[in-house]
């Protein structure tokens, strides 16, 4: 009874994360019907990504440490009841600013699903079992890219944009109502403060960093190095990180425990989780590619990415259980190994679709490991207990810090020339970064020195 128990958790933990993954993907093809809607300027529009990235991020760390003091479930059906909220909210949506404060709620409430969902795999399962759990958990995101666009479109052909947001409501119900029949409730540890100051820093941190970022005119990025709008948000990003490093060495129970980056595992972890949020934002700028490489419509583009994503999405469950049988580190030294190689091959794509897909099925398989189990497969094996949502939250963050940087960065990148050319230089300095950090891969430690870890 306790394992069909434990694979009706993880069904439900698989589709709450898959919920809260598809509302990034499903926007996209929605974006023209709002823009119309609200009579948004297409050049904020972005913004209806960003917020939620931005408020996924301030709400992860908060609500990681608040499972490991109240209990996974009342987390998780909290964190569920605030994106059902922030649903509503959007599908009612007459301006711009309400639209905007509405995926805020949702960002938040989504914070809260996959860190606690990560680490209930960590409590439920020993480590032998975890690769292959945390691996089918990983394939959420490529599934999402998958089914997110496609059902959207189906039902804008049916429905006004507002209902991508309002099914998200009875999905939520279901959700919350097996979660308080399945989920184990008690508390892992005794804890009756919360580093609200933490917090706090680390929110501001994180906002002041993203819009700096967002700020950066990717066409005149040079002067705007020393334009006030971008340089203060990077100020306050400096002055805030010293703030929240100082608060987080003088509380008892901090929201991030600089002490984890003692450990030479989690700091490894931390540099290719950077990295892993870096890959991740190529995929933003590959469409661009396509059409500009084969000369394609925008549609048939995003088609054209499918290998990317059916790779990642099929390879998370495989590498997850290929981690179990022959450790973690001997499989993120191979998926860093086709990153490079992919990354290689699509900067000599050339007119050739053949290795333009051959590369693309290369890279997803590579993101299927990076971004699939194996980097929280290390985060639980080096953390206590009581620490195992909190370094789920952490990692979360790594990812999207990655992903915010990339995407500014190469944004910056391809205005600056002739873009053909930089997108070779841009895919041929990435494979390099990936091959350089196999060397860093080589420290990791092996599976059998990691079960030496108490759980």
């Amino acid at each position: 009874m306790k394992q069909n128990e434990n694979r009706a958790i993880i069904a439900l933990l698989f589709v709450g994360v898959l919920m809260g993954a598809v509302d990034i993907s499903i926007v996209g093809p929605a974006l023209p019907s709002i823009e119309e809607a609200l009579q948004i300027n297409t050049r904020f529009s972005g913004w209806i990504f960003s917020i939620y990235v931005l408020f996924n991020l301030i709400g992860i760390s908060l609500f990681a440490r608040l499972s490991d003091i109240y209990g996974r479930r009342k987390i998780y059906v909290l964190a569920l009841a605030i994106f059902a909220a922030g649903s509503l909210w959007v599908s009612l949506s007459e301006s711009f600013s309400f639209l905007l404060a509405g995926r805020a709620v949702q960002g938040f409430g989504a914070s809260g699903i996959f860190p606690v969902a990560a680490a209930l795999v960590g409590d439920l399962y020993p480590p032998e079992k975890r690769g292959r759990i945390l691996g089918l958990i990983g394939a959420v995101f490529g599934i999402a890219f998958l089914i997110g666009p496609f059902v959207a479109g189906v039902l804008l052909h049916y429905f006004a944009w507002n209902f991508l947001f309002i099914i998200n409501l009875p999905v939520a119900a279901v959700l919350i109502y097996y979660s308080l029949k399945l989920l184990p409730s008690a508390a892992v540890i005794s804890v009756n403060r919360i580093d609200w100051g933490g917090i706090v820093a680390l929110g501001i941190t994180l906002a002041a960093l993203t819009f700096g970022l967002n700020n950066i005119d990717a066409s005149d990025w040079r002067s705007d190095l020393t334009n006030f709008r971008v340089v203060f948000p990077f100020a306050l990003f400096l002055v805030s990180a010293l703030v929240l490093l100082t608060i987080e060495k003088h509380v008892k129970n901090p929201i991030i425990k600089f002490s984890f980056f003692h450990n030479s595992q989690i700091i490894i972890v931390g540099i290719l989780a950077i990295a892993t949020g870096i890959l991740q934002a190529c995929f933003v700028f590959i469409p661009k590619f396509v059409v500009q490489n084969f000369s394609v419509a925008a549609s048939t583009a995003s088609f054209m990415l499918t290998p990317f994503v059916l790779a990642t999405a099929v390879g998370s469950p495989v590498f997850g259980r290929l981690i179990d049988r022959f450790g973690v580190r001997v499989i993120i030294i191979t998926g860093l190994a086709l990153g490079a190689a992919g990354f290689y091959m699509l900067s000599l794509t050339g007119d050739s679709r053949e290795v333009y897909y051959m590369s693309g099925i290369v890279i997803g398989l590579c993101l299927s490991v990076l971004a699939g189990s194996s980097l929280r497969y290390v985060m639980l094996n080096n953390t206590a207990v009581e620490d195992r949502a909190i370094t789920q939250g952490m990692l979360t963050i790594f990812i999207s810090i990655g992903q915010l940087t990339g995407t500014a960065v190469i944004g910056s990148l391809l205005a600056s020339g002739n873009a053909k050319n930089d997108f070779r230089i841009i895919f041929i300095s990435i494979a390099v970064i990936l091959f350089a950090l196999g060397f860093l891969a080589l420290r990791l430690q092996d599976t059998e020195r990691q079960k030496q870890v108490k759980n």
